[in-house]
C-alpha cells in the first residue's frame, strides 16, 4: 500500500510525517519555516518530502495542513496568518514542485479528520473537531470524510457570535475579523487570560497568568480563578450547544492547549440539557484528542484515502 505523507505548515516550523494505511508512524522530521518567503517555503516542503521518502524508500501521496484555506472560487490561499501564502496558488505550485497532485486543508480540518479516522472519535459517523488555543478553530468530518463546504469555511465556529449572550457580554470584545463578540474573543486562551488579568487588576505587561496557571490557582482554591474557569465552561457549553443544534454530531473532540483542562469533559456537558433543543438527554459525547499535537500533521496525511493515494504519486 502507498504510504502517505502529512505536512503541517506552521508559522515557525514545518513538520512532516509518513504513515501507512493502518496509521502507523513510519518517519517524522521537522524544519524551520522560511517566514515571509513564498518560494523558499515551497522549496523547504519539497526538500522535506524528499527526505521523508528517502527514509521510507518510496514515493508517497502528500497532504498539507495550514492555518488558512484554499478559496473554491479562485484556488488561491485565503485567511492564512502566514500572510506570505495569501493570494498564492499554493496547492498548484507545490504540486508542480513535487511532480504530483497535493491536497491542502485548514489545520483545524486536519485535526478533526485525524481524530475521526484513528483517534478519539474513530468510527463515529459525524465528528466536530475543536481547537482551543491561541484561537478557536473547528472542522467537520462525516463518515471519515472531511466536509469543507462551497465557501471552504465549514467548522469555522469561532467567528460566529457567542450564543445566548448575557448583558455583560454585549457587544463583546473586538475581533481581528472586524466584528465584535465572536466566540473566539471569549474562548481563546489569550482571551481567558485577559479576562482574569482585568478582574485581578493586573496591569498590562506585569506577567498575567496563562490558562494553565489560572487552572492551577483554581485547583488551589483561589475564588477568582475558579470563577473565571466556570465562566469559560459556561461559554464553551453555549458555543458547542449551538453546534449540536445545527450539526448534531455524535462526538465533539477538543484539541489545543485548553483541551488539557480535564474538568471540561465532565462539566461542559452538564449545561447541554438546558441549551440543546428537544430531549433533555443529549447523546453527543465530549472527548479529548488522542493524538495531541500530532493530530494536525496526521490528518494532513489522511486527506488521501488508500485508493486515492495509489494514483496520487
Amino acid at each position: 500500500m502507498t504510504p502517505r505523507i502529512g505536512i503541517d505548515l506552521g508559522g515557525t516550523k514545518i513538520e512532516g510525517v509518513v504513515i501507512d494505511a493502518a496509521g502507523t508512524l513510519l518517519a517524522r522530521q521537522r524544519v524551520a519555516t522560511p517566514r515571509d518567503r513564498y518560494d523558499d517555503t515551497l522549496a523547504a516542503i519539497a526538500a522535506l518530502v524528499a527526505r521523508l521518502e528517502g527514509e521510507v524508500g518510496g514515493r508517497a501521496s502528500v497532504g498539507v495542513g495550514m492555518p488558512g484555506a484554499v478559496s473554491p472560487a479562485t484556488g488561491l490561499i485565503k485567511n492564512a496568518n502566514s500572510t506570505w501564502l495569501n493570494g498564492r496558488r499554493f496547492a498548484a505550485d507545490l504540486g508542480t514542485a513535487l511532480g504530483r497532485p497535493v491536497r491542502v486543508a485548514n489545520d483545524a480540518d486536519c485535526f478533526a479528520l485525524s481524530e475521526a479516522t484513528d483517534g478519539a472519535a474513530a468510527g463515529a459517523p459525524t465528528v466536530f473537531g475543536v481547537i482551543l488555543g491561541t484561537g478557536t478553530g473547528g472542522g467537520v468530518v462525516v463518515h471519515q470524510r472531511l466536509l469543507t463546504g462551497p465557501n471552504a469555511v465549514a467548522g469555522e465556529w469561532g467567528h460566529n457570535p457567542l450564543p445566548w449572550p448575557r448583558d455583560d457580554e454585549r457587544p463583546g470584545p473586538a475581533c481581528y475579523c472586524g466584528r465584535a463578540g465572536c466566540i473566539e474573543t471569549f474562548l481563546a486562551g489569550p482571551a481567558v487570560a485577559r479576562e482574569y488579568a482585568t478582574a485581578a487588576r493586573i496591569p498590562a505587561g506585569d506577567g498575567a497568568p496563562d490558562v494553565t496557571a489560572i487552572a492551577a490557582r483554581a485547583a488551589a482554591g483561589e475564588a477568582l480563578a475558579e470563577a473565571i474557569l466556570q465562566r469559560f465552561e459556561d461559554r464553551l457549553a453555549r458555543g458547542l450547544a449551538s453546534i449540536i443544534n445545527v450539526l448534531d454530531p455524535h462526538v465533539i473532540v477538543l484539541g489545543g492547549g485548553l483541551s488539557n483542562l480535564t474538568r471540561l469533559y465532565e462539566r461542559v456537558p452538564r449545561f447541554w440539557p438546558d441549551l440543546v433543543f428537544g430531549d433533555r438527554h443529549v447523546a453527543t459525547t465530549l472527548v479529548r484528542a488522542s493524538h495531541g499535537d500530532s493530530s494536525g500533521v496526521r490528518g494532513a496525511a489522511w486527506l488521501w484515502t488508500a485508493a486515492e493515494a495509489e494514483v496520487a504519486i
